[in-house]
């Protein structure tokens, strides 16, 4: 098992196409402001971090004081603005063009070839961090303001080593060095560690890995852990891990999307609630700040399947609602994290964060907008109801026993009330598309003799589910609102979370409670500011072209084929009195 104490002992392999050199090095020299580039030397020692067989960390902990060199200036608008879309404004008024990528190399040009040290990985994928909080509050007996529980929150897909062997098409630009996992797990470890997460959410977390290598590791960081394996045959899963000097849990349930018979939830994919109480300094009540909802999950891939995917998050956002609702029906403040498997402005990412989607006769690939394929002949298109009552989901996404109570007085019926029925007619009616086998389906079943001829059917109301449905329509009531903006205003360019075949795209998101404005809808989109919950600051993302310099994901310097999302979050302490 590798730990991390051995983080700097791995053998040092780093590796580019040659194809790229050339663009690396012009773009270095003559565009430093482009990547934001904090020269090395100019950092405090102290805020360097060696990693694994390459130059340290570009990267600063997150400080809600320190500006860092070279990032544009951020600032927070008024009410009227998405706390996720923020006014940047470009150093020096300059014009920034973006140098063009280079082309992907193909599967048989692949020539591989050291950087040179004058031109490190960490200064090609330097990731700023983005201080979002206009006038953080203190902990202070007489602040003014309601101080805050500041917490961080990491999302991160780490690629599982069984599915990246299963796909290894997928990685044919990597150096087949970085890709053992003995190489990649203390990269991986390092980060987490770098960052420091209070909340750590993973995805494709491989079964045998945890337990015997990722679990114990984070037990030793001061990490409370729980995890949930994929059903069926499948190796890996998810995992949420919480410093248990930051939060104590409430409650854990873990989600499996599968369901025998339903053709929309016919897959392994799963997920992980947890409710967990912020821990307050010794001698304030815990009762002044919230719970807080964290939710985790890694929604199905296939593009086609749209169908699947608005199933599989109208469970988990149903999982929430029961865990996060309060006694007197307002919510918790939520946290969802997770490879949702579709990008910005899709239709599954519209409905996570305005509340609702009209789904009747879109066709299923079209909900995660992964793939255009609108010239493929006969496509399943979404009907009416998306999801059969038997799920037991009302189209609010809300669970029937949560959004009904129970009749009073409602009748029960014994075991032999109910077994008359098992030779009724219906009962014995042969389903037309059963497979006629001579001998075995081929008969009807006979009633022992003792069995009543006839039996009348029971006609009771408080029988029946009684869910409301709506016509093509799914909504939820959590009011959710994205981390990031998805888009890098000084490159001009969208952001990105992973880069499969070297074409980039954002699929993983930090999903937060926030507050709806009222009157703030502008073209369909939903605005919000913050709540209860303040978003603070986050990791900055990077951009396709900037990727590709360093030969895509995975690499020497990341070790998996998404970036982690990290970002930081106050909530309110309400009142602070003694406990």
């Amino acid at each position: 098992m590798s730990s991390l104490s051995d983080l700097n002992s791995a053998p040092e392999v780093v590796w580019c196409a040659s194809q790229q050199l050339t663009e690396l090095c012009a773009l270095t020299s003559s565009e430093p402001q482009d990547h934001a580039v904090t020269k090395l030397e100019k950092l405090p020692a102290e805020e360097t971090v060696a990693v694994v067989g390459s130059a340290p960390w570009a990267a600063l902990v997150p400080q809600a004081d320190h500006q860092i060199a070279g990032c544009a200036t951020i600032s927070v608008e008024g009410l009227n603005e998405d706390p996720a879309v923020l006014a940047w404004s470009l150093e020096g008024g300059t014009e920034m063009v973006p140098a063009e990528p280079p082309a992907w190399p193909a599967q048989d040009a692949v020539q591989f070839c050291p950087l040179p040290a004058e031109v490190p990985y960490h200064e090609i994928l330097w990731r700023d961090w983005e201080d979002l909080s206009v006038q953080p509050c203190e902990l202070e007996l007489g602040s003014k303001k309601n101080p805050l529980f500041e917490f961080r929150v990491m999302s991160y897909n780490i690629l599982a080593q069984d599915l990246m062997e299963q796909g290894h098409d997928l990685y044919l630009h990597c150096h087949p060095d970085i890709l053992n996992w003995d190489y990649r797990l203390p990269n991986i470890l390092q980060e987490i560690q770098h960052w420091d997460p209070d909340v750590l959410c993973l995805q494709e977390v491989q079964e045998n890995h945890y337990r015997e290598q990722l679990e114990p590791t984070f037990v030793k960081m001061g990490f409370a852990c729980f995890y949930k394996r994929r059903t069926g045959r499948k190796t890996d899963g998810c995992a949420v891990c919480y410093k248990q000097s930051r939060f104590q849990l409430i409650t854990v349930s873990p989600i499996e999307y599968f369901r025998p018979g339903l053709d929309v939830l016919n897959r392994d994919n799963v997920g992980l609630v947890l409710l967990l109480q912020p821990l307050l300094p010794e001698g304030l009540d815990l009762k002044a700040v919230s719970p807080l909802c964290v939710a985790n999950t890694h929604v199905l891939f296939n593009p086609r399947r749209g169908d699947i995917k608005l199933a599989q998050m109208a469970l988990l956002l149903a999982e929430i609602d029961k865990i996060a609702k309060t006694a007197e029906g307002q919510y918790y403040p939520v946290i969802l994290c997770g490879d949702l498997n579709s990008v910005p402005d899709s239709p599954l990412y519209k409905f996570i964060r305005n509340g609702q989607l009209s789904y009747q006769g879109m066709p299923a690939w079209k909900v995660s907008g992964q793939e255009d394929l609108s010239q493929q002949l006969h496509s399943r298109k979404l009907l009416s109801p998306l999801w059969p009552s038997s799920l037991g989901v009302t189209d609010n996404c809300q669970y029937v026993t949560v959004c009904q109570p129970k009749k009073q007085g409602r009748r029960k019926y014994s075991r032999d009330f109910l077994l008359q029925f098992h030779f009724c007619d219906v009962a014995c009616e042969r389903p037309p598309e059963l497979i006629l086998l001579e001998g075995v389906t081929d008969a009807k079943p006979d009633p022992p003799p003792y069995w009543p001829k006839h039996t009348a059917p029971v006609n009771d109301p408080d029988l029946q589910m009684l869910i409301p449905r709506s016509a093509g329509i799914i909504q939820h009531g959590l009011n959710l609102t994205s981390v990031y903006s998805h888009f890098l205003p000084q490159r001009g360019r969208p952001e990105v979370t992973t880069m499969p075949m070297g074409l980039g795209a954002t699929v993983d998101y930090i999903f937060y409670s926030a507050e709806p404005v009222m009157n703030g809808n502008t073209g369909g989109r939903r605005l919000y500011r913050d709540g209860v919950l303040k978003l603070l600051g986050r990791l900055s993302l990077l951009s396709e072209d900037v990727l590709l310099l360093a030969n895509g994901l995975p690499n020497p310097f990341c070790s998996s084929d998404h970036l982690c999302l990290l970002a930081s979050f106050g909530l309110e302490i309400s009142s602070l009195r003694e406990g």
